[in-house]
């Protein structure tokens, strides 16, 4: 049976959002997008694509410039001011093809754009204030209803305005704990393939991850980032750089020697994180995605990567049902049994690396390395970083076409 065409509206224009848009139109569906910003742009400095959200991007056909932009990462480490280790891996101590990339937001924003290229109607300046499920329509803050379309898919981030439409939640909450972030030139930064952490036990934390270079240039940058609780944003605003940059020098002289003499710490953003938990991801005509189905703390790195995922997958159940309600079941079971255990791990691991539990702290210095050396609990944290497992005792696919190219890659330089 042939594929319906659809009439599909998106609501955000995001990662998740346009990464669906792209997947949609690519498998022959009329698109609209819907984003409550004037001038649609990137949010976020930069971030870790893992073998999962690559094979997405390779499913989209922007692998190859995604590659040419980011920085190759093949290990994670982290340390205490002291020089302890607390995590070392390798992506190659799981198999020697997989690595990750860095990667700019904008990066990332403008490649999926460009993909888009006008085929998809964008509605910019547009808020959705309501969501009619049953009937395809949307209602804007103006009154104005647009639709009715086949399908609607709400892809407007972990805050979310409509998903408590599509469904109750089982949890929905803010982290305690947010980030400062922004861009730095790599310079001559000793790490370039690799992820670096500093802790403090867990009060304090930061972080460098190689992100490449945006599209038109060719300087490459880091993502800095730095822990801070949410509640303490603007005391440390009021409090003056100065005193941030002298707690960033006792924390990691390296860090404080990379942002320069210079540094203007009006540069650094703030991003604040959420933990939702939706009852169903879907009702009637309208179906969640990426952070507004499955939102969860930062610490492993998988926003970005499970909502590429999540366009995919959305992409292939079009494909092969022919019924609405049977295509949102079948994308919501497969992608609900590769996300099982995320959740958990998020909110497991969150307090050992942002908190003011300083006893748990030492105790995941003592023994959070030496437990990541045994066979079998190595072999399930890399999986978990890289996005492949799934549920507790399963492991994600990477179809052959993807290993392949992988496999033809340069070693990186």
């Amino acid at each position: 049976m042939a594929t319906p065409r659809r009439r599909i509206g998106i609501v955000g224009y995001g990662t998740g959002g346009q990464a669906s848009a792209l997947a949609l139109i690519e498998s022959g569906h009329e698109v609209e997008v819907f984003e409550r910003v004037p001038d649609p742009g990137p949010a976020g400095a930069g971030f870790l694509l893992q073998p999962t959200g690559l094979q997405a991007l390779w499913r989209l056909g922007l692998l190859d410039e995604v590659l040419a932009l980011g920085a190759r990462v093949s290990r994670l480490h982290g340390e205490t001011r002291e020089g302890r280790v607390v995590m070392d891996m390798r992506y190659a101590d799981l198999d020697p093809l997989l690595h990750g990339v860095g990667l700019q937001r904008g990066a990332l924003f403008e490649l999926l754009h460009a993909a888009i290229g006008g085929r998809a109607r964008l509605h910019a300046d547009t808020i959705i204030a309501e969501l009619d499920c049953e009937g395809g329509r949307l209602r804007d803050a103006h009154g104005r209803w647009h639709g009715p379309f086949d399908a609607i898919v709400i892809a407007d981030g972990s805050a979310s305005t409509l998903r408590e439409t599509v469904s109750p939640t089982r949890l929905d909450r803010p982290y305690p704990w947010g980030a400062l972030w922004c861009l730095v030139p790599e310079g001559d930064w000793p790490w370039r393939d690799e992820l670096r952490q500093r802790y403090a036990l867990a009060r304090r934390m930061a972080g460098f991850l190689p992100v490449g270079r945006a599209p038109g240039e060719t300087a490459r940058k880091l993502g800095f980032f730095w822990s801070l609780p949410t509640m303490r944003f603007d005391a440390w605003e009021r409090e003056g750089p100065e005193a941030w940059l002298r707690d960033v020098q006792a924390l990691w002289p390296e860090a404080r020697e990379c942002l320069g003499t210079g540094f203007d710490t009006s540069r650094l953003a703030r991003a604040a994180y959420r933990d939702a938990i939706p009852r169903h991801w879907w009702r009637g005509r309208a179906l969640l995605l990426g952070d507004a189905a499955h939102a969860m703390s930062p610490q492993l790195g998988q926003g970005a990567n499970m909502a590429l995922v999540d366009a995919v997958s959305l992409a292939d159940a079009f494909e092969h049902a022919a019924a609405l309600p049977e295509a949102f079941a079948m994308h919501a079971r497969e992608r609900r049994r590769h996300l099982a255990a995320y959740h958990r791990y998020s909110r497991w691991l969150t307090p050992l690396f942002q908190s003011e539990r300083d006893l748990l702290a030492r105790m995941r210095d003592v023994a959070f390395h030496p437990f990541g050396r045994l066979p079998p609990a190595r072999g399930h944290m890399l999986r978990v970083l890289s996005g492949i497992q799934q549920g507790w005792l399963g492991r994600y696919r990477l179809q052959p076409g993807f290993v392949d190219a992988l496999r033809r890659m340069p070693p990186a330089g």
